[in-house]
């Protein structure tokens, strides 16, 4: 690990011992002895982290050292072995009030490989470029290898940053400019503005990750008067623009087969994905009797109709 990544790591490990409600600390607690000594560690994301509001949806990852170490059937394990994460559905009750969860399952080193720049799947680094916090791990040693799994996630999205953003600008430029690039590839329900609300949520705490990121990926960068200027060719513009379209494509099909897995995977799945769409979009899905039996067999259609009315882009 070279100075400049070892810094980002010592970045990373500060976000991630962040303060949470005691009641989410004790709920991931809960979902990491399903794993016993299997899991690693256990992530807190989303807009529950940043809002601290506990009446939501909790978003967790699990992250594990081997599928065989979670409590699954052999075909889901199978199913995350190849399409990671598995998606399930949890609920506690703690200090008096019911908690909700979607946890995403999958290895640490399926984590890393997923984070990279170079993967061709960008949900794990356009996500965990964003704050988060590691709510359990399961020792010391444990918690510094979560944490140089995120500094990689922040090194991949530093990289698209640097190579689908501006010539130059401010970080807030910057990471605008890659949001707007995933968010519009993914299969979304969210508004279009949501890029922007991450960014001013935290613009400090993003200028130094993007900073940190470059370095630690051996990007050279000029900055004068808060305007940073990244040092790439136009032949690798580019080239990274060429890569990325291959990444386009490819998005919005991962999402809807991870969306039909989900369904599939975990009680619940398909009052879930109506409940998703509804609460971001306010369009009402209405569940039926055969939709909640065989949720798999549902999903596709119900997914691909909502898909040509607009509602999911």
């Amino acid at each position: 690990m070279t100075a400049a990544q070892a810094a980002l790591t010592r970045f990373v490990a500060e976000e991630l011992a962040r303060p949470v409600p005691p009641a989410v600390a004790t709920f991931a607690a809960e979902l990491a002895a399903r794993g016993g000594q299997g899991v690693v560690g256990v992530l807190f994301y989303g807009s529950a982290l940043r809002t601290g509001a506990t009446d939501g949806l909790l978003d967790f990852y699990v992250l594990l050292d081997r599928f065989d170490a979670w409590e699954a059937r052999p075909l889901i394990a199978k199913a995350g072995a190849r399409l990671p994460p598995n998606v399930e559905y949890a609920e506690t009750t703690a200090a008096g009030m019911t908690l909700r969860s979607k946890l995403a399952v999958m290895t640490l080193d399926q984590f890393r490989r997923h984070a990279r720049h170079e993967s061709r799947d960008t949900t794990i680094w356009a996500r965990f470029a964003q704050p988060c916090a590691l709510v359990w791990s399961r020792d010391a040693f444990a918690a510094e290898r979560v944490a140089e799994a995120v500094s990689i996630a922040i090194r991949g999205a530093s990289w698209w940053a640097a190579h689908l953003g501006p010539a130059r600008g401010s970080a807030a430029d910057f990471w605008l400019a890659l949001f707007a690039r995933t968010y519009s590839s993914e299969l979304r329900v969210e508004s279009g503005s949501r890029p922007g609300s991450i960014v001013e949520a935290a613009p400090e705490r993003y200028g130094a990750a993007l900073r940190l990121g470059w370095a630690a990926e051996g990007l050279a960068f000029r900055e004068d008067l808060n305007e940073l200027a990244p040092a790439i060719s136009e032949d690798d513009r580019q080239k990274a623009e060429g890569a990325w379209k291959t990444r386009k494509r490819l998005a919005k099909p991962l999402n809807l087969l991870r969306l039909a897995k989900a369904a599939f995977t975990f009680s619940g799945g398909a009052d879930y994905i109506a409940w998703k769409i509804e609460r971001h979009s306010g369009h009402k899905e209405v569940v039926t009797p055969f939709q909640r039996r065989h949720p798999l067999l549902a999903a596709g259609p119900v997914l691909w109709r909502l898909w040509r009315k607009g509602v999911l882009r």
